[in-house]
């Protein structure tokens, strides 16, 4: 007798992962209508050239958050021991990401990353949402985004700034070359 397995049931998706797509398909509807609306009212060379404007100031806005953390990086690297601060560009990127991306609402938020106060909002709501996702139970494979959070909050961890201190356990009774004489084994490097 063969014996047959047992099929298994994929491990059931998470509530945003179901609504995801259809979240999406309403953003995108209501993007189409929204540029309709104002293409009738202003006139479709009004809403091309407003496209070509947000495409333009977007490019532009990613171009200058580059050279700043450009920069940043620079100074880092000639005084590593300097704390420098936060330059903001991930907001600035994102801001000109969503200008180039079409449509009027991605504008509106760009334009909501862009400005101080808002900003402030999005920069609380992505730190609680980064916690949540830290704190996060679900197994490894489970939930992405707890995946990756975990992943980079591991990463700086290991930085030679981090908290951990990278060494080698020597024990003292055989010392360095051990019992049987000296160690040729391949180990590979601390840093990496």
């Amino acid at each position: 007798m063969t014996q047959q397995a047992t099929p298994t049931r994929p491990a059931p998706r998470s509530r945003l992962r179901r609504v995801l797509p259809l979240l999406i398909t309403a953003w995108l509807v209501l993007e189409i209508w929204l540029l309709v609306q104002v293409g009738s009212w202003l006139g479709g060379l009004t809403v091309v050239l407003l496209l070509v404007a947000g495409v333009l100031i977007g490019g532009s806005l990613i171009k200058r958050a580059g050279l700043k953390a450009l920069s940043a990086a620079i100074e880092q690297s000639k005084n590593p021991q300097s704390q420098q601060p936060q330059t903001g560009t991930s907001m600035t990127v994102l801001a000109g990401l969503l200008l180039i991306v079409p449509g009027l609402l991605t504008d509106l938020v760009a334009l909501t990353l862009l400005f101080p106060p808002t900003r402030a909002l999005w920069r609380a709501v992505g730190r609680r949402a980064a916690d949540k996702a830290l704190r996060s139970t679900s197994a490894a494979g489970a939930d992405p985004f707890a995946d990756a959070m975990r992943l980079q909050e591991q990463l700086r961890i290991h930085r030679p700034d981090g908290k951990v201190v990278q060494g080698e356990v020597v024990d003292p009774e055989d010392g360095p070359r051990g019992p049987q004489g000296p160690d040729t084994t391949y180990r590979p490097p601390i840093a990496g």
